[in-house]
């Protein structure tokens, strides 16, 4: 697919995430659309996005691989965003080029499903290979459709997985709306905050949810109830990421997993070494390298920290 030279502006500051009052504000995803029955899907994932991140662990964990196949970019995002391997600027194992149409960055696909998109380049992504155009790049709708939508082609036992158990629904939702503000979105204000007000506005929630978070888990293996559901997902993203990039690269120092929260780290590593949809979807070489070496007004230099060691801690 060739490149539109009307098309050669657009995102041009991809790489300058905060306001000019110094605060991050993310933006809405675009495409909000339902999946139909049938293998005509496609996930488009960086393994390093704890966005995406989540997308990869249900596909895994409700499996399935063989109804919808998955792409990984390049982590090393630039100013033309995530790319496929063969524009990576840099060679990493696990970066696959784009088996559908060979474009070479994610934003290729997007002015595909529409010329005209003015938004950002955002993974993950699920694509409509029939209708050739873009699903929804909602991660918090991408799981519930695979939570739910091939339920009755699966085997009984991974149809049985719910992480949105009806009677749930209200406690997840809930738990969900602050984790996202605090925490999910939390790190992000601090890290991209270029103001010390905005850095403060958002470090102080983040810990105060971290230390509420703590309290939760006493004594409990999944956040909500007595089982996994999303809560547990979207939370863990943030969470295995704590440590070898937010704590440091982003400045969310005022304590690390490890050392200040137990129940947390306890949490967190029996979903890592029990569940292989939790440890086979992780990918600390991706997540460093594209935080450390990506985010060029944080970390001009793009070196990579040597530690933590270890990544994660056994249990």
């Amino acid at each position: 697919m060739a490149a539109n030279p009307e098309h050669a502006d657009a995102q041009k500051n991809i790489l300058s995430w905060a306001s000019k009052d110094g605060a991050f504000r993310r933006q809405a995803s675009t495409f909000r659309n339902v999946i139909e029955k049938g293998g005509r899907y496609h996930l488009y994932i960086s393994h390093a996005c704890p966005w995406a991140n989540r997308t990869a662990i249900v596909r895994r964990l409700k499996g399935l691989e063989s109804f919808i196949d998955v792409t990984v970019v390049s982590p090393y995002m630039g100013n033309l965003g995530w790319p496929f391997k063969k524009a990576s600027e840099l060679s990493i194992e696990g970066a696959e080029d784009d088996p559908l149409y060979g474009v070479s960055h994610i934003r290729e696909l997007y002015f595909k499903a529409n010329p005209e998109y003015k938004g950002r380049f955002t993974v993950p992504m699920l694509w409509d290979k029939k209708a050739e155009t873009i699903v929804n790049n909602e991660s918090a709708e991408i799981i519930r459709m695979l939570n739910t939508a091939f339920n009755d082609q699966l085997p009984e036992d991974k149809a049985a997985i719910d992480i949105y158990p009806k009677d749930l629904q209200a406690e997840i939702d809930s738990t969900n709306e602050w984790v996202y503000d605090t925490v999910n979105n939390g790190v992000y204000k601090s890290g991209f905050a270029t103001s010390q007000s905005a850095y403060e506005a958002a470090v102080k929630p983040l810990f105060a949810s971290l230390d509420r978070l703590e309290g939760l888990l006493k004594g409990k293996d999944y956040l909500i109830g007595d089982r996994l559901t999303e809560a547990d997902i979207r939370l863990f993203t943030t969470i295995i990421r704590f440590d070898p990039v937010y704590h440091g690269h982003f400045k969310c120092n005022i304590g690390s997993i490890r050392h200040n929260y137990p129940n947390l780290n306890r949490w967190m590593k029996q979903l890592y070494w029990n569940n292989s949809a939790f440890k086979d979807s992780t990918n600390f070489e991706h997540i460093k390298h594209h935080y450390y070496w990506s985010h060029k007004q944080i970390n001009p230099t793009g070196i990579v920290p040597a530690g933590p060691i270890p990544l994660i801690e056994s249990l």
